[in-house]
């Protein structure tokens, strides 16, 4: 019985609690403005102050978790989100719910960096990373339909984040402990142990691919910004400018959420065979019309069209480039990284649509996140060109780059007899003696080398 499975399910779990505040960031944020008395703009810059504090802790982490341990470094992070989310939801001072919500964003950057070093690690980081997707947004879904039956206030969604993270503070057994190890000991065809276990998060190599991840991690920047600047006030669009009550509103975002489960299933189904150029590119031009739809909405069918279809595609598009980010850095370093840069601009996002539907109302808004998603769509599908790879054959890892290749191999559909394992030793190359003493010999074998003939 293979271990995989088994280190996969504390990933998963981490990679929920850790992104649930995210996916929370409407109904926290219009509720800390119904309940607390702060303007629409003070409250976005609580949630992305909350953002920040998270997108810190993945940048700090980056190439620091397997010096923690994994099982630690978990833990810190489920600890300071049971304590920040927690005190946040029992205060109603707004300095004490602005720190507890840093302490808990921190923590929530910090399992969310164990858990995208650990995905990296996978052989199958796409998999790995469509079913944290598919986790994070049915236990949101789920929120969204009970928070609105169990009362006002903003205490709720911050103790709902607290009680998810005590809820998967038990599965952090799975993890390994100490600092050197990894998430447990991948095994062989028909359960043979590998040779070595998995690292995670290691410091020692400089980063592959720079170039790359540099230009990947600035576009899923402002890609997260543009997602999250509307994420942040669709809750107000839904009330103000469509007339819904609160009620409808997180029905529309728990069908949404929903909707997206079914686009994060077909994207895990259809995996890397069309590669990942055409889901980034089609599918942020995709979410760029999504956008404009919401933000005019006026209505519900209106509202609900914008918002399901653009949750249909969201989730798809984010598991792709979760999934190019680790295929950087079999590390786990630039999924590290770009994860954190994704929740920096989902930081951001909060103040600047708040910002920009001040400025230019919500219609206005929507256009300047449409041209600005369409423009990001350029640099990631080039990158998602630029690095994508062919399965490898014996023989090839040596020609193409050693261990880097046989990652490669290792993350390909080929048929597993053909390509060498993830973290293979390389075979040694014996020279054969070839007999030179008969001039027939030789004359055989210059006949026989290709570079001879024609």
């Amino acid at each position: 019985m293979s271990s995989r499975p088994r280190a996969l399910g504390p990933l998963v779990a981490l990679f929920t609690a850790g992104y649930l505040a995210p996916y929370l960031l409407p109904t926290v944020v219009g509720r800390l403005s119904a309940g607390l008395g702060l303007t629409p703009a003070q409250a976005g810059l609580v949630g992305s102050v909350l953002l920040l504090s998270s997108a810190s802790a993945g940048f700090t982490l980056a190439a620091r978790v397997e010096r923690l341990g994994p099982r630690r470094a978990a833990r810190i992070g489920l600890l300071a989100m049971i304590v920040g989310y927690g005190s946040a939801a029992l205060t109603t001072s707004v300095p004490q719910v602005v720190s507890g919500a840093v302490a808990g964003g921190f923590g929530s950057g910090t399992t969310l960096a164990v858990a995208a070093a650990g995905i990296a690690a996978q052989r199958d980081p796409h998999r790995a990373s469509t079913l944290g997707l598919l986790s994070v947004s049915a236990t949101a879904g789920a929120l969204y339909l009970s928070l609105p039956h169990l009362g006002g206030g903003h205490a709720l969604p911050f103790a709902s984040i607290a009680v998810a993270a005590a809820l998967v503070w038990p599965l952090t057994r799975g993890l390994a402990g100490g600092p050197a190890g990894g998430l447990g000991r991948p095994t062989g065809g028909a359960g043979r142990p590998a040779a070595e276990p998995v690292r995670v998060g290691g410091g020692g190599s400089p980063l592959p691919h720079r170039r790359s991840g540099l230009v990947l991690a600035g576009a899923i920047l402002c890609w997260s910004m543009a997602q999250n600047a509307l994420w942040g006030v669709s809750g107000r669009i839904g009330l103000t400018q469509a007339g819904l009550s609160e009620v409808t509103v997180g029905a529309v975002f728990a069908a949404a959420l929903g909707a997206g489960l079914a686009g994060v299933t077909a994207a895990g189904a259809l995996g890397s065979r069309i590669g990942r150029a055409a889901p980034v590119g089609a599918g942020t031009a995709i979410i760029a019309g999504c956008v404009l739809i919401s933000s005019r909405a006026e209505n519900l069918a209106a509202f609900a069209t914008g918002e399901i279809l653009w949750n249909v595609f969201y989730p798809v598009v984010l598991s792709y480039l979760l999934g190019l980010a680790a295929s950087l850095d079999p590390r786990g370093r630039w999924a590290v990284l770009v994860g954190s840069a994704s929740s920096l601009g989902v930081a951001c996002g909060p103040v600047a649509g708040s910002v920009l539907s001040e400025q230019a109302g919500y219609p206005g808004m929507g256009l300047v996140l449409c041209v600005l998603l369409l423009l990001v769509a350029v640099p990631m599908t080039a990158v998602a060109l630029h690095t994508s790879g062919r399965p490898l054959v014996p023989g090839s890892v040596r020609r193409r780059g050693g261990a880097p290749a046989a990652v490669l191999a290792g993350t390909t559909t080929a048929a597993t007899g053909l390509v060498p394992q993830m973290g293979a030793p390389e075979q040694e190359v014996t020279e054969i003696p070839v007999p030179t003493r008969r001039r027939a010999d030789r004359r055989s074998f210059r006949l026989a080398r290709p570079s001879d003939q024609g």
